[in-house]
C-alpha cells in the first residue's frame, strides 16, 4: 500500500515546489504565438521567443509574450484543446472577434520606435553616393509594407506605368509629340478621270486630280483642353468646260477647278470641376457646287467664297443638368466673278455678318442616355441693301430642336434630334424660309470588322434667284466600313440630299452612290481606289446632271 502511494506523494511535493526556483516551461504550441516553440533544454531557447516573468520586452519594442498574457500555465490536469482559439490571428490593430483591450506598447528614452511603412509621397532610396537605388536590401525592405500589384517592379515611391491601351487599328496613324501636343498629319493625292465636272445636262469628260491635305493637333493636358482640326482639297482638271446656265451655253470655257478647306480650332478652359469656359474659331473656303443656280453665265472661273467666324460661351454642370450657351459671329465674303469677256463683276451683294446666340440644356438620364432641347437665334446683315435684282436680303431666323445623345454598350452611339427651322425677311416680297429639321450622327458597331455610319445634316443657304427668300438643305448620308483584313477594308457610302428653292418652284434631288477599297501597306502609307456615280434631278428642263468619278491615289499619313 505504501509502496503505491509513493509516486504520488513524490509528484505532490514536486508540484510544492516555488515557482520562482525554477523555469515555467513553455507549451510545444503556444495558442497566442501561433508558432512551434522548442523544448527547454534548445539552444533556440536562448532567442527572444522565450522569456521568464522578469522579462522586459524584445529588442524591437515590442511586449514579450509572457508581458501580455503571464507565465504559460500548466498542462497538468487540464483537457487538451485542438485547433486555434478564437482571435489567435489578431495582433495589436486591427479587429478583434473577442472584443478585447488592445495594449500599446510603451517605449523608453532611448528606446528606438518602429518605423511607419512608406506612403505614396516617400522618396525613393539611394546610396551613399545619391544615385538612385534600384533593389532594396532585405534588412530594409522587412519591416516596409508589400507595395500593391499595380506598383508592384517599380522604384518605391515612383507612380505606376501607364498600361498600354488595345491597339484597335493596327493600320492607323501613330502621330508625333510636340511638347503637351499629338499631331496627326496626312496628304491624299489621287487622279482619275471626271465624266461631268461642271454637272451640265451635256456631259463632258476631263482628266481630275485632287490634292487633299489634313492636320489634327490635340492637347494632352491634365487640366484645359485645345484641338486644332484642319482638312481641305483642292480639284484641279486638265482643261476647261463650255458651262451652260439654264440650257444656255457660255461664249468661252470656264476654269472649273476647286478649292476646298474646312478648319476649326476649339479651347475649352477648365475654372472648376463643373464651370468651363468655351470657344472656337473656324473657317470655310469653297465655290458654289457645280449645277447650282447661283452660278452666273458667262465666267472664266468660280468666285471664292471664305466664312470666318468664332464661338464664345460657357458650359456649367448641375449634378446630371448641363447648360451651355455662347455667342457667335461670322464673316462671309465673295471674290469678284472673273467674266469670259475679261470683265470682273462685283458679289459685294452677297457678303454679309452674321451675329447669334445658341442655348443648350440637357440632363443624363441615365449614364448612357442624355437628352437635350437646343435652340439658336441670328440676324443676317448684308453689305448692301439691295441684291443685284432689287431685293433687300437681311433676315433673322433660328431653330430648336430636341434629341438625345446615347451610348448603348458601346454598340450604337451618337446622336439625333429633330425640330424646326425658320427665316424671316425683311423685304415683303420674299417669303418666310421654314421647315423640318434634322440633325444625326449615329455609329453602329455591327461586327468587329464591320462598322455603320448614319449622318444627317440641315442647313438655310442664301441665293441669288429673284423672288426666291433661300434654299432649305437637307442631307442623309450611309456609310458602311468592312475589313476584309486588317490591311484591307472597303467603304460604301450613300448620299441623298433635298434643295427646296422657297419661293421659286424648283426643287432638286441630289444622289450620291460611292465605293472606296483601301489597301493599307503600312501605318503611313495606304493606297485607295475611289469609284462615284453622282445624280442631280432637278424639275426645271436641262439642269439636271450625271456624272461619273474613277480616281487611284496614295494617302501618306504619319
Amino acid at each position: 500500500m505504501l509502496r503505491a502511494l509513493l509516486p504520488c506523494l513524490a509528484l505532490v511535493a514536486l508540484d510544492a515546489a516555488p515557482a520562482q526556483a525554477q523555469t515555467v516551461t513553455a507549451d510545444l504550441f503556444n495558442p497566442v504565438r501561433g508558432s512551434f516553440v522548442a523544448p527547454q533544454d534548445s539552444p533556440l531557447r536562448k532567442t527572444a521567443d522565450t522569456k521568464t516573468a522578469g522579462d522586459t520586452g524584445d529588442a524591437e519594442g515590442d511586449p514579450s509574450d509572457s508581458q501580455r498574457n503571464g507565465p504559460a500555465p500548466s498542462r497538468i490536469g487540464r483537457m487538451p484543446t485542438y485547433g486555434l482559439p478564437a482571435a489567435s490571428g489578431a495582433k495589436d490593430s486591427g479587429y478583434d472577434s473577442l472584443n478585447r483591450k488592445r495594449k500599446q506598447p510603451k517605449f523608453y528614452p532611448g528606446q528606438a520606435r518602429p518605423k511607419p511603412p512608406p506612403g505614396p509621397g516617400t522618396p525613393p532610396p539611394v546610396n551613399a553616393g545619391g544615385q538612385l537605388r534600384l533593389s532594396i536590401p532585405p534588412s530594409e525592405s522587412a519591416n516596409k509594407a508589400p507595395l500593391p500589384p499595380a506598383m508592384a517592379g517599380t522604384v518605391t515611391g515612383q507612380p505606376p506605368r501607364k498600361r498600354l491601351k488595345l491597339d484597335d487599328d493596327p493600320f492607323g496613324a501613330v502621330g508625333d509629340y510636340a511638347g503637351g501636343f499629338l499631331i496627326k498629319s496626312a496628304v491624299e493625292l489621287s487622279g482619275g478621270y471626271d465624266t461631268n465636272p461642271g454637272r451640265t445636262f451635256e456631259p463632258r469628260g476631263l482628266p481630275v486630280y485632287v490634292v487633299a491635305p489634313e492636320f489634327l493637333a490635340v492637347s494632352d493636358w491634365e487640366r484645359h483642353a485645345l484641338v486644332a482640326d484642319l482638312r481641305g482639297s483642292f480639284t484641279g482638271y486638265g482643261g476647261h468646260l463650255p458651262i451652260t446656265v439654264d440650257g444656255a451655253p457660255n461664249s468661252a470655257p470656264t476654269d472649273v477647278d476647286r478649292p476646298d478647306f474646312t478648319g476649326h480650332v476649339d479651347g475649352r478652359l477648365d475654372v472648376t470641376g463643373d464651370t468651363h469656359l468655351a470657344a472656337q474659331v473656324r473657317l470655310r473656303v469653297s465655290t458654289d457646287n457645280p449645277g447650282s443656280p447661283n452660278v452666273q453665265a458667262g465666267l472664266a472661273r468660280y468666285p471664292i467664297y471664305t466664312t470666318l467666324g468664332g464661338t464664345l460661351g460657357f458650359d456649367q454642370s448641375f449634378n446630371r443638368l448641363q447648360v451651355s450657351a455662347g455667342a457667335t459671329v461670322d464673316r462671309t465674303d465673295y471674290t469678284n466673278s472673273r467674266l469670259t469677256d475679261g470683265s470682273t463683276a462685283s458679289n459685294d451683294d452677297r457678303n454679309f455678318s452674321q451675329y447669334g446666340g445658341v442655348g443648350r440644356v440637357s440632363y443624363e438620364l441615365t449614364p448612357g442616355v442624355k437628352s437635350f432641347v437646343e435652340a439658336e437665334g441670328d440676324t443676317r446683315v448684308h453689305d448692301q441693301q439691295f441684291d443685284r435684282s432689287g431685293f433687300q436680303r437681311d433676315s433673322t431666323g433660328g431653330y430648336v430642336k430636341g434629341g438625345t445623345s446615347f451610348e448603348f454598350t458601346r454598340l450604337l452611339t451618337g446622336e439625333i434630334a429633330i425640330g424646326y427651322a425658320a427665316r424671316n425677311y425683311i423685304d415683303p416680297r420674299l417669303n418666310r424660309l421654314e421647315g423640318l429639321l434634322t440633325t444625326a450622327s449615329l455609329i453602329w458597331t455591327a461586327t468587329p470588322l464591320t462598322t455603320a455610319k448614319f449622318y444627317s445634316d440641315t442647313q438655310i443657304a442664301e441665293t441669288t434667284l429673284p423672288l426666291t427668300s433661300g434654299v432649305l438643305v437637307h442631307t442623309y448620308t450611309f456609310e458602311v466600313d468592312h475589313d476584309f483584313r486588317r490591311w484591307l477594308a472597303a467603304v460604301g457610302k450613300f448620299t441623298y440630299g433635298t434643295y427646296d428653292y422657297q419661293g421659286d418652284n424648283r426643287k432638286d434631288q441630289t444622289y450620291s452612290l460611292e465605293g472606296d477599297l483601301i489597301f493599307k501597306l503600312n501605318r503611313n502609307v495606304w493606297i485607295k481606289g475611289t469609284l462615284r456615280h453622282d445624280i442631280l434631278d432637278s424639275n426645271v428642263p436641262l439642269s439636271s446632271s450625271n456624272a461619273t468619278v474613277a480616281m487611284l491615289g496614295v494617302r501618306v499619313q504619319n
